[in-house]
């Protein structure tokens, strides 16, 4: 339950302006997780999240860029792992389904691995399309997370 509710926290802050806890906590609600501030407060210290400058003039939660601790990629990994059910290729395509509402999550968690020949990702509400350099990256890269899900 902790990694879904982490991969929430890490979906809504990439598709909403979240800049209080509290109003994290609310839309954590609103997705059926029951969580206090407290817990949400500790989510956001182990996920490493910070804060940037929103479009709005404000700040907004975000997670960081430049992350490169050895605590911060497992926790990514273990995310991913909680988000995804199945994985397929097809030429330089790699498709992962979720559970639903957990692609970007796992979108989000894959782009901060930071994996070369990933040349992009798509996240729809429970698939997220990668497209990598070529056949053979995307082989590899399919191997590799279906052993990672195991």
């Amino acid at each position: 339950m902790k990694f879904q509710r982490q991969a929430a926290i890490i979906d809504l802050i990439s598709n909403y302006e979240i800049d209080t806890q509290e109003e994290l906590t609310a839309r954590l609600r609103e997705k059926g997780f029951n969580s206090t501030q407290a817990t949400v407060s500790r989510d956001i210290k182990e996920l490493r999240l910070i804060k940037i400058a929103s479009s709005h003039g404000g700040y907004r939660y975000s997670v960081a860029e430049s992350e490169q601790d050895s605590g911060f990629a497992p926790r990514m990994r273990n995310i991913f792992r909680e988000c995804v059910i199945k994985v397929d290729v097809a030429q330089n395509l790699v498709v992962l389904k979720t559970i639903t509402g957990m692609a970007n999550a796992a979108a989000a968690a894959l782009d901060s691995m930071k994996i070369g020949n990933i040349v992009g990702t798509i996240a729809g509400d429970d698939n997220v399309l990668i497209i990598l350099k070529d056949n053979e990256t995307a082989r590899r890269f399919f191997e590799e997370t279906h052993e990672m899900l195991r």
